[in-house]
């Protein structure tokens, strides 16, 4: 992880944590005002950076602990010199754990689903299945497609959806993930799939937190609707490609 994601994740931590070592019950807290609004939302990103840790009762505690003697101007009990290339450590090894188990998650799911009847697997590692067979046009890689997609992680947690938004969405196929770039050109229009898609033909070990985890394998049933040709179309927001 890079320093700067370190330096944000306890930037942000630093507040709500500050909260909880105040001895505050946030259940009794009341979210009126457009401001209490903003800090409600605040709370929520933070909390969603933080839940990757995994942190128990005992790191919750030396981590407020610390926030709270550096807020009121105590003098630290470690060499922070020492210490801060180790924060860098924890948030690498804490991360990689969680890659570890995704990746697990993710086998077991794709031998699961490689047994069903009519699932297959390419040779890059992508797994598909036909829901319904189209009769329409397959798409080119540089060509435009339009679409409805509804993706998961391997529990079944609906990450995105245009299904759930009820409204397609178009974008050039070479603009997205590469399973979804090799994917949809299996299909033809009308027709309607099932994408298992690996982790490193997705978002990798990096993930798109804080929805999709590090080395998550991604599941989608993608309807396709039209192949066009043009300029280029906003990119699905859940299968955007990596920045490289």
């Amino acid at each position: 992880m890079k320093i700067k994601q370190v330096t944000s994740l306890l930037v942000l931590a630093s507040v709500m944590s500050i909260l909880f070592s105040c001895g505050v019950d946030v259940e009794k807290v009341k979210v009126e005002d457009e401001n209490d609004k903003t800090l409600y939302a605040m709370g929520v990103m933070l909390g969603s950076n933080l839940q990757r840790l995994e942190l128990n009762d005992k790191e919750l505690n030396a981590l407020f602990k610390g926030l709270k003697h550096a807020s009121t101007g105590k003098q630290p009990e470690v060499e922070m010199a020492m210490y801060q290339p180790k924060i860098q450590d924890l948030f690498r090894d804490r991360m990689q754990k969680v890659v570890e188990v995704e990746k697990k998650k993710g086998d077991e799911f794709m031998a699961k689903f490689l047994k069903e009847e009519g699932a297959k697997k390419t040779a890059s590692g992508l797994a598909y299945k036909p829901i319904k067979e189209g009769t329409g046009k397959a798409p080119k890689e540089e060509e435009t497609v339009e679409v409805h997609y509804h993706g998961t992680l391997t529990d079944g947690t609906v990450f995105d959806s245009s299904v759930e938004r009820n409204k397609t969405i178009s974008f050039p196929l070479n603009r997205v993930i590469k399973g979804w770039t090799e994917g949809l050109q299996l299909m033809k229009e009308g027709g309607k799939y099932r994408f298992v898609i690996p982790a490193d033909l997705a978002y990798g070990e990096a993930g798109a937190p804080p929805k999709i985890p590090g080395g998550a394998t991604l599941v989608f049933d993608v309807e396709l609707f039209k192949v066009t040709k043009g300029e280029a179309a906003p990119t699905a927001p859940a299968v955007k490609a990596k920045k490289k």
